[in-house]
């Protein structure tokens, strides 16, 4: 009995749903059900049901401004997966110790999941008073550095859709718990390419960020800087801090395949 062909052992359904998934790419944030019809050349009814399937699974969501699908969590995290086995970590730690061994504080890469930021890694300082890390810990994106970071280049709708309506939960005095203030910073910090964290999660505690992308040129995480206030003037943030910052987010990036 000659062997079958794998070509031969192809699920038709299921290919049809990775096509779908597969119109999610480049500039394409989101799709409508009659846009997704006409570029997979199939009945509405077809594509709706693939969507529902998938939408249960959290592979994709539909935007509840917009009414149009969008990739869901799930995809990220397998995305994540990826990144963490194959790119991001092995690219990063030589970088972030070399960070630590510049400014000597305590240094983290972290990503975004479900408007929360978690930090896969984190390079000590040598420095008695430090910054303990936390890596592996869900924290709130609006009022940490690598947080607004990365949600700082995504759309009103998607920032509106994540904010509350009531007011934002303040952790310190400087915690931003207006969500109109919030944005007009976030608009700041896209513009810059970097945010900062004044005591705004923990009292003492500052922070400086900047955003790393991966060969897509879409954003997969953060480098962050982190140290006790009294280390941190306003002057070191602006002349030394944000620049190494910046520079080791970029030469994560350009690891990852990255081009300006």
């Amino acid at each position: 009995m000659a062997k079958k062909e794998k070509s031969e052992y192809l699920i038709q359904a299921v290919s049809h749903a990775l096509d779908l998934l597969e119109q999610f790419h480049g500039e394409t944030d989101e799709l409508g059900v009659t846009e997704l019809s006409k570029r997979l050349k199939l009945h509405k009814n077809n594509v709706f049901r693939l969507l529902a399937t998938l939408e249960s699974r959290g592979y994709i969501e539909q935007n509840k401004v917009t009414e149009n699908y969008r990739l869901g969590l799930k995809t990220l995290e397998l995305g994540q997966t990826f990144i963490k086995q194959m790119g991001l970590l092995r690219q990063s730690k030589p970088v972030i110790e070399d960070l630590v061994r510049t400014c000597n504080e305590t240094t983290y890469v972290a990503v975004l999941k479900d408007f929360h930021i978690i930090y896969l890694d984190s390079v000590e300082t040598s420095m008695t008073v430090r910054v303990v890390p936390r890596v592996g810990s869900r924290l709130p994106a609006y009022c940490t550095a690598a947080g607004k970071v990365q949600i700082a280049y995504m759309s009103s709708d998607e920032i509106d859709h994540y904010l509350p309506n009531r007011e934002l939960q303040k952790f310190t005095a400087n915690t931003i718990g207006d969500r109109e203030e919030l944005k007009k910073q976030l608009a700041e910090i896209a513009e810059q390419g970097f945010a900062i964290d004044n005591e705004e999660l923990d009292e003492g505690v500052k922070c400086v960020s900047a955003p790393i992308r991966d060969y897509t040129r879409r954003i997969i995480g953060a480098v962050s800087i982190s140290g006790p206030s009294m280390r941190f003037s306003d002057e070191r943030i602006a002349k030394e801090l944000i620049p190494l910052a910046t520079k080791a987010a970029e030469e994560i990036s350009t690891k990852l395949g990255y081009q300006k």
